[in-house]
């Protein structure tokens, strides 16, 4: 499977079958210029303009926005409820974490997720191989949680997302802080946007796969 790491907490994820997901588009208000794409599905963690600018992938895609369990051309698709933030939703409303299944690899994508970390919530996630998680703080999850809940999930590969990066638009920390957390050996700076993954690459030890897009 191919993960390209679009900026903000976009990506598209592409099963080797060819069936593709995007998660999360962006408006460009947020700083960074957003691809055009075109992908089989659309998935929206919640609906703000920095996550579910769905006009930005063309043609006719499958969108979702909501708790469900579907198939897409033999991709596993579950998503779950949470919150985006620590009052239950009370300060910003719900979050959708989505779940995939692409070439019997386990990704996850933790969406705009601010609530702490639980034993509940953790027992619905299990078992991820790929954990695509926020660390910017202020509207989500900072790096000390985020740290939590790698500690927790103890998935193969950790790659973050909705950071600030140079002309980002919001108010939230650089991902420095978050790898700062991690022994120097664990992380890996890729330049570009983009990793291709097959399951024999899973080493049951934990790396973090920071992009350093171009």
């Amino acid at each position: 499977m191919k993960i390209e790491y679009l900026g903000h907490s976009c990506f598209k994820l592409t099963e080797s079958t060819g069936t593709s997901v995007v998660c999360d588009p962006y408006d460009p208000s947020v700083g960074y210029e957003m691809p055009r794409l075109t992908a089989d599905a659309v998935t929206v963690s919640h609906k703000h303009y920095d996550h579910d600018y769905i006009n930005a992938v063309d043609g006719s895609p499958t969108v979702i926005d909501r708790e469900c369990s579907q198939d897409l051309s033999g991709v596993e698709i579950n998503a779950i409820k949470s919150f985006h933030d620590g009052q239950r939703g009370k300060a910003r409303g719900e979050n959708v974490i989505f779940k995939f299944r692409m070439d019997g690899i386990d990704i996850c994508h933790l969406g705009d997720l601010g609530e702490a970390c639980s034993s509940e919530l953790i027992d619905l996630l299990l078992p991820v191989n790929v954990l695509l998680i926020p660390v910017g703080g202020t509207y989500t999850i900072d790096a000390e949680m985020a740290k939590e809940y790698v500690d927790r999930i103890m998935p193969d590969v950790v790659i973050p997302m909705h950071y600030r990066e140079k002309g980002c638009t919001l108010d939230i920390d650089k991902v420095d802080e978050f790898i700062g957390l991690f022994d120097k050996e664990c992380v890996e700076e890729i330049d570009g946007g983009e990793l291709e993954l097959m399951r024999s690459d899973l080493s049951g030890d934990t790396k973090v796969i920071v992009f350093r897009r171009r």
